[in-house]
């Protein structure tokens, strides 16, 4: 079996860094916030090992990938974009999609807007795009008196700076934070603007097994010009909620997979619950009810890699 391999391809306008491994029909693996290629380091190996072709991006503003400028390049449909890019630099026409956290959104609207060209999608963490009322910026300012960390990391350069004061430290918090291993109930990530998000977070004097000091160290790396490509997808929530209107009430059709950790905050967001309940009702190809995983936080495939490398394996095998 081939070792991963690194390269950089031309996509959408942008120089574009891929990890790639295996052969076979080709899954497109999508990380989120604030990570790289390398949060799916524990699934190539099973994937290729099971027949399929496996390509995980830094994603566009991320790691080795380029980052513009412009605020206004990190849209859904920019992103959607570079998979679609992506799938057809790589020589194929179609390919699964699968995305953990802002990757998710990704490949669910990857499917919603090019049902054409997806065998199938899988959505980690967040699930299937329900567009509402408003724009979520100004739902979420709403509920929570702007303290919601969306409307934080919408503030030019205030998250940015805070989490470029100390990259490793600050990437330690959050995963810490956010991961099943964190003590406590799952709360909403609200943010004291004047203090900043990480001030509240505990510092973990150890890492657990499923995120060492070397995977901490890569990803650090992956930041080191910085968090505001990143940051710049988190600013267009609201440009999204408009450029997305033309497929209000539109559902995914290609067959689908969700999974999700019981102490996961993102599927506690308000009226989250709720919606993955109707799931199976609103999504006519949903390969099975959505999958829960025990005791499992918001980092699904770094923190579960076998349940979820089983889940996967079962799904792209049926739709392959």
């Amino acid at each position: 079996m081939h070792m991963i391999q690194h390269r950089t391809v031309d996509v959408n306008g942008i120089r574009m860094h891929i990890a790639e491994q295996g052969d076979g029909p080709l899954v497109v693996l999508l990380h989120g916030f604030p990570e790289s290629w390398h949060s799916w380091r524990h699934q190539f190996a099973p994937l290729a090992d099971a027949g399929f072709r496996v390509v995980a991006p830094d994603q566009r503003g991320y790691g080795l990938t380029d980052h513009p400028d412009d605020v206004d390049a990190y849209t859904i449909l920019h992103l959607v974009g570079d998979v679609v890019g992506l799938i057809h630099a790589l020589g194929e026409e179609k390919a699964f999609v699968v995305g953990h956290d802002w990757g998710a959104p990704v490949a669910w609207h990857t499917a919603l807007l090019r049902p054409d060209i997806v065998r199938g999608v899988a959505g980690l963490s967040v699930p299937p795009p329900s567009r509402g009322a408003e724009p979520p910026l100004v739902t979420m300012d709403k509920k929570f008196g702007g303290r919601f960390y969306w409307n934080y990391f919408n503030r030019p350069g205030v998250a940015d700076a805070e989490f470029a004061k100390d990259p490793r430290t600050a990437l330690r918090k959050l995963f810490h934070s956010a991961s099943g291993d964190a003590p406590g109930d799952t709360k909403q990530p609200l943010v004291d603007a004047d203090e900043g998000w990480l001030a509240a977070m505990p510092y973990p004097e150890e890492l657990p097994d499923w995120f060492t000091e070397e995977d901490l160290d890569a990803l650090t790396e992956s930041f080191s010009d910085g968090f505001t490509g990143a940051l710049n997808w988190y600013r267009n929530l609201d440009r999204n909620w408009e450029l997305t209107a033309p497929w209000d009430g539109a559902v995914v059709t290609p067959p689908a997979l969700y999974i999700y950790g019981d102490r996961d905050p993102v599927p506690s967001f308000p009226g989250t619950p709720e919606f993955i309940e109707s799931l199976p009702a609103r999504m006519p190809n949903l390969h099975r009810r959505p999958i829960e995983l025990a005791g499992c936080g918001h980092w699904t495939q770094q923190e579960r890699p076998d349940e979820v490398n089983a889940a996967l394996v079962d799904f792209l095998r049926a739709c392959a």
